[in-house]
């Protein structure tokens, strides 16, 4: 089952306090779902910390990371995404990005074991 989480809400650019606490629920939202494996929310931070979007900043090593969560749980797209920020990253940016993958992956086995 493939779960778009936000590309389906729409925010208008300007948050205003209201609209900053339904970005803040939609992205732990996703958190939470990424935690459960589910590739299309790892995509969707990707997009988020790669936009500065949803209440998060623009971030290109965290989008890598979730890009690449994404492109190895088999969401096409995300490789894509991943391969277009790599091209503003320096070397140990990616590398830095692919640590926090690996950290991910380790803490979230843990949890399930």
């Amino acid at each position: 089952m493939t779960t778009t989480w936000i590309h389906s809400a729409t925010f208008p650019a300007a948050a205003s306090p209201a609209s900053s606490h339904g970005e803040d629920l939609l992205v732990a939202t996703c958190l939470a779902a990424a935690a459960d494996g589910d590739a299309s929310a790892y995509y969707d931070l990707g997009v988020a910390y790669s936009t500065g979007s949803h209440g998060v900043d623009c971030d290109l090593i965290e989008a890598h990371k979730w890009f690449n969560l994404a492109a190895v749980g088999g969401h096409g797209e995300a490789q894509l995404c991943r391969a277009d920020i790599s091209d503003e990253m320096t070397a140990r940016e990616i590398a830095e990005a692919q640590r926090r993958a690996r950290e991910w992956i380790a803490a979230t086995s843990r949890r399930a074991a």
